[in-house]
């Protein structure tokens, strides 16, 4: 390990092989941090906190926080980071609470920008990017390989599919369908992700299924259900549509449109 002689390292928090804690950090009783794991200077990392392995932690960053939340009184709630993920200035993490699942998780291989928010109870999956500001309100879903512009802002409860993506500026009031692109305050669909799925090594044919179920669901004239039906019969056809048509058919504040 290497510690800062200006750090305070809490006697009991627990710390990996080659942790990097950088100059006036701060880390707390009741922290893990994984293996190869760099905090950089003015890092505060509190709560009941746990980091995974090789991630690097920009000065400023407050992680582990307490709620944002009136109803917090005390709990030991917890904040869960995984493995690589790039956590850049000035962002900041809080930790759950009991009304939830009492916890915060950010996944794998995530790319967070400056100012990024996420509040209490957030899930957010794998390989996500949040460009600087991107904010979370409260129980807030991110799929995987899903990418906010900068200055979107997510309502609570929203659920943000996997693959989607939001241009700058966007607001997102409702829940984000996997694959779709949206833009705007608040936030409507503009079309698919297509480059982001030519990029992970989606076939045409898939896209081209996509964007048949796009249609399906946006231009189509169909209310939802008649929609979510005739995703679901392409599904069993073109497997990657399970994904969508699992979405709406779990979605509670209704989607996007």
């Amino acid at each position: 390990m290497s510690i800062h002689p200006t750090a305070i390292v809490h006697p009991a928090a627990r710390l990996g092989r080659r942790v990097v804690v950088g100059p006036y950090s701060i880390v707390g009783e009741h922290v893990e941090i994984g293996d190869d794991t760099v905090i950089g200077p003015h890092v505060v990392v509190s709560g009941h906190t746990r980091i995974g392995r090789a991630n690097r932690i920009f000065q400023f960053s407050s992680i582990g926080e307490q709620p944002q939340d009136k109803k917090y009184a005390g709990e030991p709630t917890r904040l869960e980071i995984g493995d690589r993920n790039t956590i850049r200035e000035f962002c900041t993490f809080n930790c759950g609470t009991a009304q939830d699942a009492g916890v915060t998780r950010l996944g794998n291989d995530n790319w967070i920008m400056a100012y990024v928010h996420l509040a209490h109870d957030c899930q957010v999956g794998d390989h996500t990017i949040f460009a600087n500001n991107a904010q979370l309100a409260g129980h807030v879903q991110v799929g995987d390989w899903a990418i906010l512009g900068g200055f979107t802002g997510v309502h609570q409860f929203v659920r943000v599919g996997a693959h989607s993506f939001t241009a700058v500026g966007s607001v997102l009031l409702q829940d984000l369908p996997p694959f779709v692109m949206a833009a705007g305050n608040p936030a409507v669909p503009r079309s698919i992700n297509a480059e982001g799925l030519k990029r992970r090594g989606f076939s045409a044919d898939t896209v081209a299924a996509v964007k048949r179920a796009y249609k399906t669901l946006y231009r189509a004239g169909m209310k939802l259900d008649e929609a979510r039906a005739g995703i679901e019969a392409e599904s069993a056809i073109v497997p990657e549509l399970e994904l969508l048509a699992g979405f709406l058919a779990a979605s509670g504040r209704g989607i996007i449109r």
